[in-house]
This record gives structure tokens, C-alpha cells and sequence, in this order.
């Protein structure tokens, strides 16, 4: 019952909290920061750049992965018909192919990651300063993320396009 009455008090306060931002706020925008970031032409250009600054290392890594899958096929295979001498080797083989896989797969994943969280912030900081510009531009009060937003009466105060033309410009 105790905790009926926390959510019912905390639901009117937060209720009240909105109504009052809403007579206060006189003009409301929204963004869809996911959609705009797709459309940028400056997110297929930062993939394009990483996977040429990376291609000689993850051409190396599909290679392994490849002789891998080669030799586990092979082993599959011809097991039956191999000798002892020719299982080992081939086991050998496979073992030193999955360590060095091992010891390159990883770190590379590693590094791509850091470097596309980078470039995705570098951009995601063009977004911001694009949206700040638009804002204060057209005199707008707040400006949403629209998965906050369940409706919107004027589309006219989605920016999104705005935001995307603005950072494409950017570079």
C-alpha cells in the first residue's frame, strides 16, 4: 500500500512537473539522432576510412579463419582414412592456426571498436553543435530526442532534416 501511494504521489508530481514545463515552453523541437546519424554521408565515409586503415589485418584474420575452417573440413573428412602420424600433424596445425588466430582476432576487434567509437563521438559532437546552432537560430526553448517524444502536432519542429543538411555541410 506504502509503495501504491510513493508511485501515485511521484506520478502527480512528475504529472504537474510536465504541465508546467509545457506552459512554460513555447516552443518544442525534436530530433531522431539515430536516423540523422545513419543519413550522414560522413558515417559511410568514417566506415569506408576504417576498413582501409585496417584492410591488411582483417584480410589476415578472414585468411585464418579460413585455412581453419580448411583444415577442421579436412580433419572431418579424411579422419577415418589417416594415420596417427597425419592426425597429429594436422591437430598441430589446427592448434597453431586457432593461437594465432587467437592472438590476432581479438586485439584487431578491439581496435576497431575503439576507433569506430571515435569517429561516431566525433560525430555525434557535429550533431550536437549543429542542433545547438539550429536552436538557437530558430528560437527554440528545448529541443527532445524523439524516442522521448510520443507526439508530435507540427512536423515542422522535427529538425532532423535540418540537422542532417547543417553536419553534412560539416567536416
Amino acid at each position: 500500500m506504502r509503495t501504491y501511494k510513493k508511485a501515485a504521489a511521484l506520478l502527480l508530481a512528475l504529472a504537474t512537473g510536465a504541465f508546467s514545463l509545457q506552459a512554460q515552453a513555447e516552443k518544442i523541437g525534436v530530433i531522431d539522432v539515430q536516423a540523422v546519424f545513419q543519413q550522414l554521408p560522413q558515417a559511410a565515409a568514417i566506415e569506408s576510412s576504417i576498413n582501409a586503415e585496417f584492410k591488411d589485418r582483417i584480410e589476415e584474420v578472414q585468411r585464418l579463419q579460413t585455412d581453419i575452417k580448411y583444415y577442421i573440413d579436412k580433419q572431418q573428412r579424411e579422419s577415418t582414412t589417416m594415420g596417427d602420424k597425419e592426425k597429429k600433424e594436422l591437430e598441430g596445425k589446427l592448434r597453431a592456426l586457432s593461437a594465432e588466430y587467437q592472438e590476432k582476432a581479438k586485439p584487431l576487434e578491439t581496435e576497431l571498436r575503439r576507433r569506430k567509437a571515435e569517429e561516431q563521438n566525433r560525430l555525434l559532437g557535429m550533431i550536437k553543435d549543429s542542433v545547438d546552432k539550429i536552436g538557437k537560430a530558430e528560437k527554440y526553448d528545448i529541443i527532445l530526442q524523439s524516442t522521448a517524444v510520443v507526439y508530435l502536432n507540427n512536423e515542422a519542429d522535427n529538425l532532423s532534416q535540418k540537422v542532417i543538411e547543417t553536419v553534412s555541410k560539416m567536416k
